[in-house]
């Protein structure tokens, strides 16, 4: 292991945490294509309650990451953000090795909770490089470290769905497990952080985080630009292979098709997510937040209107390409009003606002498309992100403003 007196190298770190990022959205989407073969093994029958405890089974993740998510938070800015990824890549390894032996639905259930409580290798991971970086090489670094995960993302559930044709369920949970061990042992060995140690008597308390922060209705509207972000992605997830269905009409590959529209947001994503991050530095993240959300509502729009998959898919990957800037323009801007001493916090809390809109998104979609149908998830979703520019907007403008009248 590398002595601790020796100087940190941030871009080392940066492509570590890209690999340990990368590792973990692989190992997370590998069990997605069959979740629900997998909760149907278990012994659950009928489409109703298959459908029911699939929603449950995948969704409680994302529910119990958004309670523990400043809890780990607030240890990280206490005990260091390298602890924390360690901690994250060994607990989710060992529960993947419990789910792979799980002999019930309910053990299943149990188990994608306790995942959730132990995650947050993403969020610690943006905290560590945030806490590095140059502040002028912020977007680049958030933008670039983003296509870990989306690059893991894309490439897991092709992986998952081919590897259980050939082994089985069961087995895949365990190759799962042995990539998150991979990346704790990468995480150990490679990242470099210098961090002392704060006593818990030192720290702040939640009210003097807030305090410290530059701008705090500002942060609190990129925290709600989080979670409406991934509500819009969410809504659409649901309802998306029945509406290429609907489109396409009668062929025989839908699943191909499907899966193609439904993976094109993330390449695109991955292509501008470095580029925009980079533009990002030089013309100010708030600018590039403004644009790709309206740029989203522009696209979200003709999607509901579209007559056939391949008009669908063109408008997803242009969506893809201003939502690789969304999330990093929001880090970045975080950056700018957090000082080191509580970064880990602030985006553990911003991770907490993603997961509920991982949780709510899904139940939008599907509550709107039971009763308005699928194109109206398309016009509800735009009126979404719609609100969420303006309140951006105002929430970007309202600092300027009061800087200019201190200046005067």
């Amino acid at each position: 292991m590398p002595s601790s007196e020796t100087p940190i190298n941030w871009k080392r770190n940066l492509a570590v945490a890209w690999l340990g990022c990368f590792l973990t959205g692989a190992a997370f989407s590998l069990v997605m294509p069959f979740l629900p073969l997998y909760v149907e093994e278990l012994g659950v029958t009928g489409l109703r309650e298959l459908n029911m405890w699939s929603g449950l089974v995948f969704s409680i993740t994302f529910l119990f990451s958004a309670i523990a998510s400043p809890f780990w938070g607030g240890l990280a800015d206490r005990r260091g953000r390298k602890i924390m990824l360690l901690r994250s890549a060994l607990g989710m390894s060992i529960v993947m090795v419990l789910m792979g032996l799980a002999q019930n639905v309910w053990q299943l259930l149990i188990l994608r909770a306790l995942l959730g409580l132990l995650g947050g290798f993403v969020p610690n991971a943006n905290a560590l490089i945030a806490t590095q970086v140059p502040r002028n090489k912020s977007g680049w670094a958030l933008g670039t470290l983003s296509t870990g995960a989306v690059s893991g993302a894309l490439l897991g559930p092709l992986a998952g769905g081919l590897l259980a044709d050939m082994w089985g369920l069961r087995p895949v949970f365990f190759m799962t497990a042995s990539v998150l061990f991979v990346c704790f042992v990468i995480t150990l060995w490679l990242i470099r952080e210098q961090f002392t140690p704060v006593s818990k008597k030192e720290m702040l308390h939640f009210r003097e985080v807030i305090g410290s922060l530059k701008s705090p209705r500002l942060v609190l509207s990129l925290f709600v630009t989080t979670m409406i972000i991934q509500v819009a992605t969410g809504s659409i997830a649901p309802i998306l292979t029945l509406y290429v269905r609907d489109l396409a009409g009668n062929v025989s590959n839908i699943a191909f098709i499907s899966g193609m529209i439904a993976s094109v947001p993330g390449v695109a994503a991955l292509l501008s997510a470095p580029r925009l991050g980079k533009l990002g530095d030089r013309i100010g993240p708030e600018k590039i937040l403004i644009a790709a959300l309206v740029v989203s509502v522009l696209l979200l729009i003709p999607m509901a209107l579209v007559q056939t998959p391949w008009q669908l898919g063109i408008l997803r990957f242009l969506l893809g390409a201003a939502d690789g800037a969304l999330l990093p323009a929001v880090q970045t801007l975080l950056v700018y009003n957090a000082t080191n001493q509580i970064a880990g916090r602030v985006f553990s809390y911003n991770q907490s606002f993603r997961d509920i809109g991982n949780v709510t998104g899904p139940l939008i979609g599907a509550a709107v498309s039971a009763s308005y149908g699928f194109r109206a998830v398309f016009f509800v979703t735009a009126l979404v992100v719609l609100f969420n520019v303006v309140y951006s907007t105002l929430s970007l403008l309202r600092p300027r403003a009061r800087k200019a009248a201190v200046e005067r």
